[in-house]
């Protein structure tokens, strides 16, 4: 199989992957893309958005074989982060030390990025490559978020070659415990509000809470 790429959605349309899609015949929808450029390339203010609220992500790997390996990363809302229109960055903190995707990274540098936004029911899908920077401790520390207890122990740069949304179809509605709480808050502050309101011209004091 070529590895020409003509479309940048080629990155995951793969001759197979075309083959069946004319089979199930969702190739032309396609196509139609593809003519107009098809997928996007560079960060427009969308994603920059969207990523600035990221919190938690998945990054995949493969080993030189094609062995896939999949890892969670998060930190608070906008660990990662923009280096220029095709690059992102994070600190890579300390983990349980298997270091897989450092290995797969050191031979396969192809990957991917998935965000799940579930509270807005959407997702992006970012192909790439990415490499390791173990030596680098200002880049390390540029990138550590303020205040994140965390041991930075390296930094991870993707390099964006192609990336795309998911209609929300079957995607729940969740949001994060942070934000709930925040919301309930906000809540309960304009309930007593109200009722030190009501309160007032009733004259009465408030009921205590």
């Amino acid at each position: 199989m070529s590895d020409t790429v003509t479309s940048s959605s080629d990155v995951a349309f793969t001759p197979a992957v075309k083959s069946i899609q004319a089979r199930k015949g969702s190739r032309e929808a396609y196509a139609h893309v593809e003519q107009r450029g098809g997928w996007r390339t560079e960060i427009d203010d969308n994603l920059a958005g969207l990523l600035g609220q990221t919190n938690s992500f998945y990054l995949a790997t493969a080993s030189a074989d094609g062995q896939p390996y999949i890892q969670h990363r998060g930190g608070p809302k906008g660990f990662i982060k923009i280096l220029d229109k095709t690059t992102l960055a994070f600190a890579d903190f300390s983990g349980n030390r298997q270091y897989i995707t450092q290995g797969n990274l050191s031979e396969n540098p192809k990957s991917y990025i998935f965000v799940m936004d579930y509270a807005h029911r959407r997702r992006v899908k970012i192909w790439g490559e990415a490499r390791v920077v173990d030596d680098d401790p200002a880049l390390t520390a540029s990138l550590m978020p303020h205040g994140y207890k965390a041991r930075p122990e390296q930094v991870i740069l993707f390099k964006i070659a192609a990336w795309d949304t998911n209609c929300p179809q079957h995607i729940p509605q969740k949001f994060d415990a942070a934000d709930v709480a925040a919301a309930l808050a906000l809540r309960d502050g304009r309930i007593a509000e109200l009722e030190a309101e009501l309160a007032t011209l009733k004259g009465r004091p408030a009921p205590a809470h």
